[in-house]
């Protein structure tokens, strides 16, 4: 191979949905100004959608997403390149399973801790099938100016600075990622930058070498010498020698194999990888410099030397006094990357106004908060909190005496279910024979809820509190409404009267006058009864009428001004008590459906008068 590894038109598998990596390349992409994205699709064996969103520049791209790569490779065929994202325990199974698809020609491998009995095996297989591993535990390669893997290079403002936008004239090889990025700033101080680069991974057994790479680089025309950083750990060093030494490696390397303070230490050490532990003396990192050394490889006498050898070799290469090395390696100027919004605004960089504003729960903390209080302290019952009292907070954002949060579980109680005959519950019931689900079931139930069937909750609140506010006399009231043709809300039921009297509203009365502060309001509603009864007994004030009523009598009694209250019933907050406790019933008859398996109803044609005439023709 006498060209680097990727080209401008490289695209790649990505394994596993990491945005951050992804976005990352596709951001280079843009500032080397890449046609088409380096990837192509994802492989996502745990996700649900078929696409996901990037940016492209200024622009959103969607990627197909795959559940496998044999389904990922079928579609995008021109991918050569695999870039393995999976954790230590799939890694392997993903890179075997790579390995059989004739158009994968590169795999990198980013997890670190796969057995090495297993990374053994995989590198054993990817040598017969002819393919590239680079990893396990790397952050990849980047070929400048035409494709790189993953996070490698680091951040956009990283990779400018490091020239990595455009080919310079150095090859390049780490153990490490980290210091892959530091020998590209290194590099790029010094020199026009690096033509390739390479972090073949920290693990003990990488699925390819640092002579590999070198020797491919080696035959780059643009490469004019190598850069090596090894470390203390493994004999990877030792092939580079014998590399040197047989003619396969013919350029110039400038080499250092970091961990030489290992040597002063009493006992083996751990350096961060799990290559980086000397196992045996030759091993160890100043036994590897100095055979290095000795093989004609350029390795400086300490590591801080490094960079000044580095530009004595590219003003030999050029043939140039080193004075005039430094105006050549001054920084490019480009245009600017596209700001991701979130990031920016995050860092209060950019403002913009909100399209909503929440003053009842906030869920950005360690816990989500209602009004104010976390879950934690509501959720559990020895902590005090009841269903009255979420509904307070969230509702009303405060914390209800429990006389008041009492009364409306007793309201919730009260309206759950009146049958499986009214409207909304039979409305249910068709819907979950019909075999759909609870809440499509629900949702048929609950838009029954109107005028006509519990939505009069608001109405009697408001036009009660209106006469009464009015200083209406009951008499004067009737005739207001009569006047405005509204059938009084909250007045009337089809089988209770006055000698059949509704036993819930007597139990709600009787609590209201236990413990409310004062029940004005509903002594009005039951002064406007007395005159509707003398005409017809059945004109009571019915359950509705009496929660509308008593809920103005409530919010009085905690000192709410009639401004807010009126707030509150125009915004249809008495009616969403009913909506809440008959939901509780609803979901019960649907459940109850389903649990009898009843089949579709049909109703019963006998059940219709049908007058059907022979439609007339229009000429």
């Amino acid at each position: 191979m006498t060209s680097p590894l990727f080209t401008k038109d490289t695209q790649a598998v990505f394994w596993n949905n990491n945005k951050k990596a992804i976005q990352r390349m596709l951001d280079y992409d843009f500032i080397i100004s890449r046609v088409k994205p380096s990837v192509a699709a994802i492989v996502h064996p745990t996700g649900q959608s078929s696409f996901q969103k990037f940016f492209f520049g200024n622009h959103e791209i969607l990627i197909p997403v795959y559940l496998t790569t044999e389904e990922a490779v079928k579609n995008h065929p021109q991918a050569e390149v695999l870039i393995n994202f999976a954790s230590y325990r799939t890694a392997y199974n993903v890179t075997v399973d790579a390995l059989r698809f004739d158009s994968i020609k590169t795999i990198t491998i980013t997890a670190e801790g796969i057995p090495e009995r297993l990374t053994r095996l995989l590198n054993h297989k990817a040598r017969i099938a002819g393919k590239i591993i680079i990893g396990p535990s790397t952050v990849g390669a980047i070929v400048p100016g035409s494709f790189k893997i993953g996070n490698i290079g680091g951040s956009v403002d990283n990779i400018i600075r490091s020239k990595l936008r455009g080919k310079g004239c150095v090859g390049l090889v780490t153990k490490s990622g980290g210091l892959f990025n530091e020998m590209c700033n290194v590099i790029s101080r010094r020199t026009s930058g690096i033509v390739e680069g390479v972090a073949i991974g920290g693990d003990r057994y990488p699925g390819s070498s640092f002579a590999e790479h070198l020797i491919r680089m080696d035959k780059y025309p643009e490469v004019k010498f190598h850069v090596m950083l090894g470390e203390v750990g493994g004999t990877s060093e030792y092939k580079v020698i014998e590399a040197v030494q047989n003619s396969n490696i013919t350029k110039p390397v400038i080499a250092w194999c970091i961990g030489t303070s290992a040597q002063y230490l009493s006992s083996e050490v751990q350096f961060g990888h799990a290559g980086a532990k000397a196992n045996a003396e030759l091993e160890q990192a100043y036994a590897k410099n100095n055979a290095m050394r000795e093989a004609g490889i350029i390795v400086p006498e300490k590591f801080n030397l490094l960079p000044k050898v580095i530009k004595d070799m590219y003003a030999k290469v050029l043939r140039k006094k080193q004075s005039d090395i430094a105006e050549e390696v001054e920084e490019e100027v480009i245009s600017p990357l596209p700001e991701d919004f979130n990031e920016a605004f995050k860092q209060g960089r950019i403002r913009k106004p909100t399209n909503f504003v929440c003053t009842i729960s906030d869920d950005r903390g360690e816990e989500a908060v209602y009004a104010g209080v976390p879950i934690s302290r509501v959720a559990l019952p020895d902590t005090g909190y009841s269903i009255g009292d979420i509904i307070s907070l969230l509702w009303f954002r405060k914390r209800y005496p429990k006389w008041a949060t009492d009364f409306l579980e007793t309201v919730l109680k009260t309206v759950a279910d009146h049958g499986p005959a009214v409207s909304g519950a039979h409305n249910a019931r068709v819907t979950a024979r019909a075999g759909k689900d609870v809440v499509t079931s629900l949702t048929t139930g609950l838009l029954t809820i109107g005028p006509r069937f519990g939505g009069a909750i608001d109405g009697a609140a408001k036009y009660f509190k209106y006469g009464l506010d009015h200083n209406f006399t009951p008499r004067e009231f009737i005739a207001y409404m009569k006047e405005k043709g509204i059938p009084i809300p909250g007045i009337g039921h089809r089988i209770k009267s006055v000698k059949n009297p509704d036993l819930r509203v007597s139990e709600l009365k009787r609590y209201a006058r236990e413990n409310f502060y004062d029940t004005k309001l509903l002594d009005y509603a039951l002064k406007v009864e007395e005159k509707t009864t003398a005409k017809k007994g059945n004109l009571i004030l019915n359950v509705d009428g009496t929660i509308g009523v008593l809920m103005v009598d409530l919010w009085k009694g905690l000192k709410y001004k009639d401004v807010e209250i009126n707030q509150y019933i125009e915004g249809g907050t008495l009616n969403a008590l009913f909506v809440l406790g008959r939901s509780i019933g609803f979901i019960g008859h649907i459940l109850d459906e389903k649990r009898l398996n009843m089949p579709m109803y049909r109703h019963d044609t006998g059940d219709v008068l049908y007058k059907v005439s022979m439609a007339e023709e229009i000429k």
